[in-house]
């Protein structure tokens, strides 16, 4: 990877990056990466919150269902990014702590759910000012999480 820049260090040592985007028609296009201590660097994608969020919705249905109205109302608030790095817009620990129980299940915790996803909505929001489609998978999971299929078809549509 190259020229990774350091964007968060969740409490389990999971590093967030970002790095330059390579879209010619957006000039602060950014990718979003992830490193799990003695792991590879790698590249999250919809698919894998979601498919995370399932497992955390099937242990603790109320409060998987509140974390994603939670993304869902932070992703409102985000704003295209004007630089590169992006920064951290809504980012607050304090208001996740009502939903640290979650973090038992799954492999994600939700500071890395959280902070991953306010990274790939800003960056969504930064190439494609008017897009919905990360809201789009979120709002899916919310209102269809008993048709996994519409769900997981949401959440791998690709551009």
């Amino acid at each position: 990877m190259k020229d990774l820049k350091l964007m968060h260090t969740t409490k389990e040592g999971i590093k967030v990056f970002v790095s330059k985007g390579e879209k010619k028609e957006s000039q602060f296009d950014f990718r979003v990466h992830y490193q799990e201590p003695n792991k590879r660097v790698r590249t999250p994608k919809h698919i894998h919150i979601i498919i995370d969020l399932y497992m955390k919705l099937s242990r603790n249905k109320e409060l998987t269902l509140k974390l994603v109205d939670y993304l869902i109302d932070m992703m409102k608030k985000l704003k295209p990014e004007t630089k590169f790095p992006p920064s951290l817009q809504v980012y607050n620990k304090q208001d996740l702590d009502r939903f640290k129980e979650l973090n038992q299940y799954g492999q994600y915790s939700v500071e890395f759910i959280q902070v991953v996803t306010e990274l790939i909505m800003i960056q969504e929001k930064t190439n494609y000012p008017t897009g919905t489609m990360n809201i789009k998978v979120f709002e899916s999971f919310r209102n269809k999480h008993n048709d996994i299929f519409s769900v997981v078809s949401a959440a791998t549509f690709t551009h």
